[in-house]
This record gives structure tokens, C-alpha cells and sequence, in this order.
């Protein structure tokens, strides 16, 4: 008996409204995303000048970062649990030829120049470390258990430590973070909690000693920025000037006199997120911090929906780092934590942090609509 048409009708789906399945793309994410990023790129032209080739070069960047992303969402989670340890062991063998081999510059040894490409190696580990604590503790099961601990921190130990010394502190704050917000989720006891936060307290003095004069500036600074208003407190002071004269609406999109009259420094990169408050004011803030909100809380549905501790902790742990990301950066360019150099995900003009970023996204949507797949 054949079935009646408008029961055919309703069982058949349009091409159109499948497209996100097919392309292992979460609307949702991918519509926030892209709401960020044009953000960033109308805050950019803003913060740049009005300089198109500073923004045709964003745009640039932005189409790799998304095909990256794009790439990355079509290889399902299993492989991702498979890579996770030949891409950590990469990473870590990147890191310490860029000790020996690295190429200098501002100060900082944090290249290699392959001649075709020239990279930062710490990148990688952006994905490598919550890829491998996740596997580790997955392949263990939950919670850690008392030998699992000390092996998970010095899985994030031994990167952080060579991140640092190149020095790049901001990016060895993210790694770490990603690392041990995994071994957090993962059902740490609050004795080991405890333990860790009275060892770090106790070694406080010790990294003090350790860092370099420039952050340990940085953390004075923080502190008393009005001690040399034109030397090292000159970033933070002007961003707050900045922030503050946008008041509650804003001056308007292209009229923000702190970046125009180039007192503010850093205004495509680390403080960029001054030029959007002096623009468009406290409500727009607020608007922007809840898109970035609104891309962690999905993040967040994404590993509470997902199939096997693996893929819960590596999603949690993306979202959570992208969240901390947003912190550290705000936190900063307001004076309420040192500078060292974290750019707004998506706002910040820059190349390779973008295409990190975005493939860390590619990941949870991997999970998602992987896992959409294979349900009957």
C-alpha cells in the first residue's frame, strides 16, 4: 500500500536545511563565530586607520582559519583520540629545537622559519595538551586516581616550562590552563585541589626569581601603573583612558580619539578591545562579552552532549580555555592583570593564534555532529 504524499512530504529533508550536518558544521557555533569576527573586522578598520590592506589581510586569514576549522570538524573524535600522542610528541620536539634553532624576534625566540612557513611550535600545543590530558584520563577512567595525577601534571609541566622560558608567559598561561582544566572536570578530589594551591603559593617567591625583569615590570606595574605613566605604565593607562571615555554609548564607530590620535599602543592586537569600548561604550561591552559567553556555554552543551569521557573533557576543556582566553585579555587591557600579550579570539589582528582558535572549534563541532551521525 503506497504511503500517502503528505506523509512522503514530511518524512523528506531539504538539501538546504541539511548543509550543516553535511559539512559537520554546528549552526549555532558557526553563526556566533561569525557574528565575532565581523565584529573584529569592523573594529579592526576602526583601530588600523581605515587601512584596507590591513583588513584584506585579516579577511585572508580568517578564510584559512575557517577552512582549517572546516577540515578539522570532518575527522571524527576516535581519530582525534588516536593523534592526540604524535601530536603532543610533535609539539614537544618543536619546542625544544626552537630553543636551539628558533628565530629571534622582540626580544622573544619563539619561531621556526621552514623557509616555506614560519611558525610558532606553542600553537600546536594550544590543541595537543587538552588533546592528550583528555586521552590520558579517558584511557584510565574516572576519576584520576592517586598515580594519575603527578603523570597528568607533568604531561603540562614539561611544555609550560619551555613555553616560558622562550618567554612567552601568556601562551604558557593558556596551555597550562587547557591542561589543567581537563585534570579538573575529570573529577580531581579537593584534597589534591588544596594540595596544588598550597604548592603553588608556596613556590611563589621561587618563580618570582625566576622570571624575567620584563614580567616581573609587568606584575609592578600592575600594581602602581602611575609609578612611570610614560615608560611601562604608559599600555595600561592609556587603555583605561580609553575605556573610560566611551562612557555608556560610546563615541561611534570610527571616532574613538585614543587609537585615531595614536596615544593607544597595541590597537590591533592586544588592545583592540579599548578601541571597541571607547567606540561603542559600556552596553556594547556588554554585548560583546555575551557573544563570547553565548560560544562557551555551547561549547559546554557540546561535551555535556557528548558520547564517552574522551570527547566531555576535550570539549569542556576547549570551551573553558577559550573563555579563560577572553578573561586574561579583558582583565588586562583594563588593569585588573599584567600584560603579556593574550589578543582577543577573533578581534585581534593575527594569523596563527586565529587558525589555533578556529581549529580547537573545528574539534567540538567534530564531536557534535559526529556523534549526530552515528545516533540511530
Amino acid at each position: 500500500m503506497n504511503r500517502p504524499i503528505y506523509e512522503l512530504g514530511a518524512g523528506m529533508r531539504s538539501p538546504l536545511r541539511d548543509w550543516p550536518t553535511r559539512l559537520h558544521m554546528d549552526l549555532l557555533l558557526l553563526v556566533c563565530l561569525g557574528l565575532l569576527s565581523a565584529v573584529g573586522l569592523m573594529i579592526l578598520y576602526s583601530a588600523g586607520g581605515e587601512q584596507m590592506e590591513l583588513l584584506e589581510r585579516q579577511c585572508l586569514r580568517l578564510a584559512m582559519a575557517f577552512l582549517v576549522m572546516l577540515a578539522i570538524a570532518q575527522i571524527p573524535s576516535d581519530w582525534l583520540h588516536r593523534i592526540a600522542p604524535v601530536l603532543y610528541g610533535v609539539g614537544l620536539i618543536l619546542l625544544v629545537l626552537v630553543m636551539g634553532l628558533g628565530d629571534i624576534g622582540k626580544g622573544a625566540q619563539r619561531w621556526l622559519d621552514l623557509g616555506v612557513v614560519r611558525f610558532q611550535p606553542s600553537e600546536i600545543m594550544k590543541l595537543a595538551m587538552p588533546l592528550m590530558t583528555a586521552r590520558y584520563l579517558h584511557d584510565r577512567g574516572l576519576p584520576p586516581q592517586r598515580w594519575d595525577v603527578p603523570i597528568v601534571l607533568l604531561l603540562i609541566v614539561g611544555p609550560t616550562l619551555l613555553i616560558a622560558e622562550q618567554p612567552d608567559l601568556g601562551t604558557a598561561v593558556l596551555v597550562m590552563v587547557s591542561g589543567l582544566a581537563v585534570l579538573f572536570l575529570g573529577g580531581l578530589s579537593w584534597r589534591w585541589i588544596v594540595l596544588f594551591l598550597g604548592g603553588l603559593g608556596a613556590a611563589l617567591p621561587l618563580m618570582w626569581t625566576l622570571m624575567h625583569d620584563y614580567q616581573r615590570q609587568r606584575v609592578l606595574t600592575l600594581l602602581n601603573p602611575e609609578a612611570d605613566p610614560l615608560g611601562s605604565g604608559y599600555h595600561i593607562i592609556q587603555s583605561k583612558i580609553a575605556l573610560g571615555s566611551g562612557g555608556l554609548f560610546g563615541k561611534g564607530w570610527l571616532n574613538g580619539s585614543q587609537a585615531h590620535l595614536q596615544f593607544l599602543p597595541e590597537r590591533t592586537t592586544d588592545f583592540i578591545f579599548a578601541v571597541y569600548g571607547e567606540e561603542f561604550g559600556l552596553i556594547g561591552l556588554i554585548l560583546l562579552l555575551a557573544l563570547y559567553f553565548a560560544v562557551a556555554v555551547r561549547g559546554l552543551q557540546i561535551a555535556a552532549q557528548a558520547q564517552n569521557s574522551f570527547e566531555r573533557l576535550l570539549a569542556a576543556s576547549l570551551s573553558f580555555t577559550f573563555l579563560f582566553y577572553v578573561l586574561v585579555n579583558t582583565g588586562m587591557v583594563s588593569g585588573l592583570l599584567p600584560v603579556v600579550g593574550v589578543p582577543l579570539p577573533l578581534v585581534s589582528y593575527g594569523g596563527t593564534s586565529m587558525v589555533t582558535l578556529l581549529a580547537a572549534f573545528g574539534m567540538l563541532m567534530s564531536i557534535q555532529t559526529h556523534k549526530k551521525m552515528l545516533a540511530p
